[in-house]
């Protein structure tokens, strides 16, 4: 299977690799949409015609951006609806409400190298967010994912997967001292395998997931670590939102990828996979999507939230 490659790349917008594409009549999720790159990838979609609903924890905030965005794009449809991750009775709202067919879900909400936190459950903080809330939520809208016929789901992970696999015997760091970037690797590698096993699993339904980096931009996200990621990124590979949201737009609308699932992306390209840590930004390491991992993870998740 060769990689697959697009026109599009490091430098693309959003909205470039929308261009021209029509999802009138179509709707779409985006979680975490009140900031950042889940705000710029809910404007990309709503200048598709595609009716957009901000999935946030502040939804103030998310009505702001919906009106902003339907003032700039023109596009009406647009609804905002609260969504906390860590609330597993927030998720089970949320998808109980839903009504009707999906095309495109975005898993793009999360957070990173935050201090040690644990839910009321136990889970780390970490690895609730940014997998098991996003496992639930998907779940649930299974049913009109479905319905829709030709559904896509798309999950910001990050190259911070390749900081750590999944570690079986201790997910919520109760033998190991807590360390908040094997929390965050853990959590992203979590979200590529996620992928993979949906892809599988749901083939019938002609559903597919797809895994992506976004590139170093400087959000909201990094508001626990001054800024910076895990470590200096150099000048050049900085991106704008409107760039790093380019990949999440292109797996959502692309008909580049219809059919293609399973995979993840850096740039708008599918990436290599390998053995050890790139040290760049590309690269998925083989454990993140390996399919007796994936298959092991979904089974996980469904005891951890039963």
């Amino acid at each position: 299977m060769s990689a697959l490659t697009t026109p599009f790349g490091f430098s693309s917008t959003a909205a470039e690799v929308a261009q021209g594409i029509d999802l009138t009549g179509r709707r779409a999720v985006v979680t975490g949409a009140s900031s950042g790159l889940g705000a710029e990838t809910a404007r990309a979609l709503a200048g598709t015609g595609a009716a957009v609903t901000l999935a946030v924890r502040d939804v103030a905030a998310g009505e702001r951006v919906a009106k902003d965005i339907a003032a700039k794009t023109g596009n009406q449809e647009l609804s905002v609806a609260p969504l906390d991750l860590t609330d597993l009775a927030s998720v089970r709202a949320f998808t109980a409400a839903w009504q009707g067919p999906l095309h495109v879900l975005v898993n793009n909400a999360g957070v990173m190298a935050c201090p040690e936190q644990y839910t009321e459950q136990g889970r780390e903080w970490q690895f609730a967010t940014n997998h098991l809330g996003h496992f639930a939520l998907t779940e649930g809208l299974h049913g009109a994912l479905a319905a829709d016929g030709n559904a896509r789901v798309v999950v910001v992970s990050s190259t911070g997967h390749q900081r750590s696999p999944i570690v079986w015997d201790d997910i919520d760091f109760a033998f190991r001292p807590y360390d908040p970037w094997l929390a965050y690797g853990q959590s992203k590698t979590a979200n590529v395998l996620f992928a993979v096993e949906a892809t599988r699993r749901w083939a019938g339904d002609n559903i597919t997931a797809n895994a992506l980096m976004p590139g170093a931009i400087y959000t909201n996200l990094q508001r626990h670590t001054g800024g910076r990621g895990s470590g200096r990124v150099q000048a050049e590979l900085i991106k704008t939102v409107e760039q790093g949201a380019a990949t999440s737009v292109l797996l959502a609308t692309s008909p580049l990828l219809e059919g293609v699932g399973g995979r993840y992306f850096v740039d708008c390209n599918e990436t290599d996979v390998v053995d050890r840590r790139s040290g760049t930004l590309h690269g998925v390491a083989r454990y993140a999507v390996d399919p007796d991992n994936a298959r092991r993870l979904w089974t996980l998740s469904q005891e951890l939230l039963a």
